[in-house]
């Protein structure tokens, strides 16, 4: 007998019946589904991508009470703020060449300022970013306090330069540097995020001289990313103003010299079309200093020829 024909003869069969039944398994329909599947999956991934990059920039930082100031509030033991008021001169020039935007977008959502709603201050900016942006050390200095703080500004640095200034970084998901570490202006110092008393990703950045809360925007031009000039001079009467070098069209008074600093003019006489509102923004004040310094009820209204107060 011949074995070895007849062992191949069933191998063959075997291998045939084997090919027919996977062709069965593997049918069109179950492909087709399974492609369709992924196919929404996808998609749902696709839209669920977009409402986060959507969500991270809703600010809502207007309805949330100002982060407590780390510099008097709850933080002696640790000697956030080692500055006397005896130690602070009345007035100070500062250099502030050599800077650095806090981060790459910069887009104000909340300015400094009173705030009346909660009764407080602001006493620093909002900056809107994406969760994990890179944030930035404004100048060359060194980082002479990291920390926590639940119900404020969460992960915070604090660095100290040589041109006398500090600047604080709040809400931050990361910090990238440690206390005592030396930087450089630029350099990558953290990323940003919601950590903190916060609703939605944003920097928040204060500028601050021997703990004196300066408005950033006295310090930087953020719409054109730059500094307004080469240098600062802080005062103890006009430290909590904003500077604008706005052409003369943006001003409220069409008088004034169109690059002059809005804090220098003491005095406006109220114009046809001006409201309380758009006086204020156009010389960085609050409507509720304006009100203040013109002794004026929350609800008095202007008029045309009144002369307001700025400082």
């Amino acid at each position: 007998m011949k074995i070895k024909p007849i062992i191949g003869a069933v191998m063959v069969a075997l291998l045939s019946v084997t090919g027919v039944q996977a062709q069965k398994i593997i049918s069109k329909a179950p492909h087709s589904q399974a492609h369709k599947n992924l196919l929404a999956n996808k998609s749902k991934g696709k839209d669920q991508i977009r409402l986060v990059e959507r969500s991270s920039f809703i600010d809502l930082s207007d309805d949330l009470e100002p982060e407590p100031d780390i510099y008097t509030e709850g933080w002696n033991s640790r000697r956030v703020n080692p500055f006397k008021e005896s130690d602070v001169p009345n007035r100070a020039v500062i250099d502030v060449t050599g800077y650095s935007m806090p981060c790459g977008n910069i887009r104000i959502t909340s300015k400094y300022g009173y705030r009346a709603k909660f009764g407080r201050m602001h006493k620093g900016i909002d900056l809107g970013i994406r969760n994990n942006d890179t944030i930035y050390a404004a100048f060359d200095g060194k980082v002479r306090h990291t920390n926590y703080e639940a119900k404020g500004y969460g992960n915070y640095i604090i660095i100290r330069h040589p041109n006398d200034l500090e600047t604080v970084y709040g809400h931050l998901n990361k910090p990238l540097v440690k206390a005592n570490q030396t930087v450089k202006a630029g350099q990558a110092i953290g990323l940003g995020g919601s950590t903190g008393r916060s609703t939605g990703p944003h920097l928040h950045f204060e500028t601050r001289f021997m703990g004196y809360a300066i408005n950033p925007q006295a310090i930087f031009d953020f719409a054109n990313k730059t500094i307004h000039t080469d240098t600062y001079t802080f005062t103890k009467k006009t430290y909590q103003e904003a500077r604008s070098f706005a052409p003369k069209k943006n001003l409220a008074s069409k008088d004034e010299n169109p690059y002059k600093g809005s804090v220098e003019v003491a005095s406006y006489t109220v114009k046809k079309g001006d409201s309380l509102a758009s006086i204020a923004r156009s010389y960085g004040v609050s409507t509720t200093t304006l009100r203040r310094l013109n002794g004026m009820q929350p609800t008095e209204r202007i008029k045309v020829g009144q002369v307001l107060k700025l400082k």
